[in-house]
């Protein structure tokens, strides 16, 4: 594994962790100021909705598994494709399930750091039984 594939992966296990304790602030800085969120059934967002909907699930708890299935490096931009696994505790403590593959684009910044530059997430909620 190259550095630059072990620093993308710790990209996604930093992201975990940091929605984990509610670091939006860490979560933020993973992403590039120009970043793209594409999700099922919504126009595109930016990095000031996601902060936005992120501020606004302030007790929500977050915990999430990431399988990265492929990582591709092309000079300072790359991609990974992952399946994505989240479980999403309300404060009245009913859990909503999510699943799914994310395909996301990556930018390595001027100061070395790989942050999500583009996002597609085809993550959607588990049947529940």
């Amino acid at each position: 594994m190259t550095d630059d594939e072990r620093a993308i992966r710790n990209v996604v296990d930093t992201w975990l962790a940091a929605s984990r304790t509610g670091d939006i602030d860490t979560v933020l800085g993973l992403m590039t100021d120009d970043v793209l969120f594409l999700t099922p059934g919504q126009p595109p967002f930016g990095k000031e909705a996601f902060a936005k909907m992120s501020g606004d699930m302030k007790d929500v708890h977050m915990d999430g598994t990431s399988d990265i299935q492929e990582v591709q490096v092309f000079g300072d931009i790359a991609y990974l494709r992952n399946a994505l696994r989240i479980v999403i505790t309300m404060p009245d403590g009913k859990e909503v399930r999510r699943s799914g593959q994310t395909l996301t684009i990556l930018r390595k910044e001027a100061d070395g750091k790989w942050r999500l530059v583009r996002d597609a997430n085809l993550v959607m909620s588990e049947a529940t039984a």
